[in-house]
């Protein structure tokens, strides 16, 4: 195989695209293993957990740890048993064939494997205090972040299987939940309206829309607009959480692997996608909980099927 803009004639046995929890799980396994490990960052170690303050809900550590700490010794660990760390931006895949090509602003590398591990990102409002206080009062996950504000007051926007999933997760810790939903009802599915029913300290806002976030050093509100009257008022809350969907960076891999209807790679517990060799780690391949210990599940896993993936490739050779 012939290419100018190639690194080197290194074919690595696996790739992974993304340094967050599970791609260093994954590149820790699979170096552990004896195998040639290439991992591909484009912004920062540990991915979104890097602009985490504290995670807290990571088995081992009593205390708790700073995401940007924890995704740094994720790629310590890995690195010690030989994995590589490429800090640049995948341009584009090519993984129909036995070789993977990966193409990079720093030229391609070559792969008998790829791991996806490119993660989800969430919706976000483009609001003024959304992005200032991203990670200091605004959330975009509840299970991750909700402990923070025991007996306090937030706001949620979206009215999905998201939003009030978190509503009633947040129920559950917070002094009082103020749901904003744009539409005169919620879209989620009957058992989470059913279970939402039975909170006694949720308000639903229908037909409103979050317009601001008020911050000074902590955030302080909400600016809601009620889109019939097109009166505003501000709902006191101490954080926000913003549960308006996701976006699976599965762009790399559109045309050929096969994607379910909303985006992301269809890949069951096994992290096999439809192309042998090609493996969906984390929060970019369907499943149900998207948090930083399944995403690091799924990379022990991949890297297992990869090494059974490349021992069939070599009796091949």
């Amino acid at each position: 195989m012939t290419n100018t803009n190639l690194v080197s004639e290194k074919i690595y046995d696996v790739v992974i695209i993304g340094g967050g929890p599970g791609g260093y799980a994954a590149a820790l396994y699979s170096a552990r293993s004896g195998f040639t490990t290439l991992v591909i960052e484009k912004l920062s170690i540990g991915g979104q957990i890097s602009i985490t303050d504290q995670v807290d809900n990571y088995p081992g550590f009593d205390n708790g740890i700073g995401g940007w700490e924890l995704g740094q010794k994720m790629k310590d660990g890995a690195e010690r048993f030989g994995a590589e760390t490429v800090m640049t931006e995948v341009t584009k895949l090519d993984v129909l064939g036995t070789i993977k090509k990966i193409e990079t602003k720093k030229g391609t590398y070559l792969g008998k494997t790829v791991m996806i591990a490119t993660g989800a990102d969430p919706k976000k409002l483009g609001i003024p205090g959304e992005s200032e206080m991203a990670g200091r009062g605004v959330s975009f996950c509840a299970t991750c972040d909700g402990m923070f504000y025991r007996g306090k007051k937030v706001v949620i926007v979206g009215g999905g299987n998201t939003a009030v999933g978190d509503a009633i997760i947040l129920s559950r810790i917070a002094e009082k939940v103020t749901l904003v939903h744009h539409k005169d009802e919620l879209t989620a599915t009957k058992i989470y309206r059913d279970q939402l029913a039975q909170t006694e300290n949720v308000e639903i806002l229908y037909d409103s829309e979050a317009t601001e976030i008020l911050y000074n050093d902590f955030v302080e509100g909400v600016r809601v607009k009620d889109l019939k009257s097109g009166e505003e008022r501000v709902i006191e809350a101490n954080g926000a959480f913003v549960a308006i969907g996701r976006a699976p960076a599965s762009y790399l891999v559109e045309g050929q692997v096969e994607l379910d209807k909303w985006g992301y790679i269809v890949a069951d517990e096994t992290t096999k996608t439809s192309v042998p060799g090609v493996f969906a780690i984390g929060d970019v391949r369907t499943k149900t909980l998207r948090q930083v210990i399944t995403a690091a599940a799924d990379g022990a896993t991949a890297s297992f099927y990869a090494e059974e993936y490349l021992a069939e490739l070599l009796q091949t050779e």
